[in-house]
């Protein structure tokens, strides 16, 4: 599996886990314009008309604003992914509503311990600690070949890692994991205090520091030598650098000898893993 990340941050999010082995993909969130979706698809050498569904984290703007102008656009390209949202995201997202209004789109709920198959891929579904309707954090594995399954973990948009977060995420090759800013950042920020309370919140965004403690306990746990790369997400650009994530990252590996490289999503580049 490769995984392409085509936005990451607060002005849109989007992201692409390609089947390396049939040319098929799974959308995570549309938070961008078509525009940049499809010409980030192109960079990355995938054919967004081999998209087979759309898998949406949860219900904010910067994850879902772009899905239903890119859904018309691929389907004027022939391709019509199915989404799969949780019910109560589909219903607190007016945008998610009107991109299912695209001609030949079908929709299908989603809920915590679901195993969704699409492109050859298996989806597993796990919760995470965010101010949404809903949210959703995933694990893709890919069992086709011989020996340990391939396996991606996705979890952005969390407040805290929970148990069963951890367990997920365990023993994957690629992950991208959020580590949206640093405490003394936020702390000294601009931002009005309930915002700031609210980013640090069990139910806002993982901190550089948390988001160092997770990989340490993956990349000694059952599996951590799988692991290959990483990827910093949903980095803020008020309250982070897209250094000091990839720094605290990269010391906590670096401190347990773990060979991972570590590297930071963009707001506005392509980042691909694997």
């Amino acid at each position: 599996m490769r995984l392409h990340v085509l936005a990451s941050g607060s002005r849109g999010n989007a992201a692409v886990v390609e089947n390396a082995r049939t040319g098929e993909g799974i959308l995570i969130d549309c938070g961008i314009c078509k525009r940049d979706v499809l010409a980030r698809c192109a960079e990355a050498g995938f054919d967004p008309t081999r998209l087979r569904a759309v898998l949406v984290t949860h219900d904010h703007g910067d994850h879902v604003r772009g899905l239903g102008v890119a859904l018309r656009g691929l389907a004027r390209l022939g391709a019509t992914p199915e989404v799969l949202a949780s019910p109560a995201v589909r219903a607190a997202a007016a945008p998610l509503e009107d991109a299912l209004a695209t001609e030949g789109v079908a929709f299908r709920g989603l809920w915590a311990g679901d195993a969704v198959s699409a492109a050859g891929l298996v989806a597993h579904v796990f919760r995470t600690s965010h101010d949404a309707a809903e949210s959703f954090g995933f694990r893709f594995e890919d069992a086709a070949g011989s020996g340990a399954p391939d396996a991606v973990g996705f979890m952005t948009d969390t407040g805290v890692v929970t148990p069963e977060a951890h367990e997920a995420l365990a023993g994957v090759r690629l992950l991208a994991l959020e580590a949206n800013h640093d405490r003394g950042m936020l702390e000294r920020g601009p931002y009005p205090w309930p915002v700031k309370r609210r980013i640090a919140s069990e139910r806002g965004h993982l901190s550089n520091e948390q988001a160092a403690a997770e990989l340490a306990a993956l990349a000694e746990g059952p599996g951590g030598g799988r692991l290959q790369a990483v990827a910093a997400m949903h980095v803020s650009q008020e309250n982070n650098t897209y250094r000091l994530p990839v720094e605290a990252l990269g010391d906590v590996l670096a401190r347990i000898g773990h060979p991972a490289a570590v590297t930071a999503a963009y707001q506005s580049r392509l980042v691909t893993l694997g």
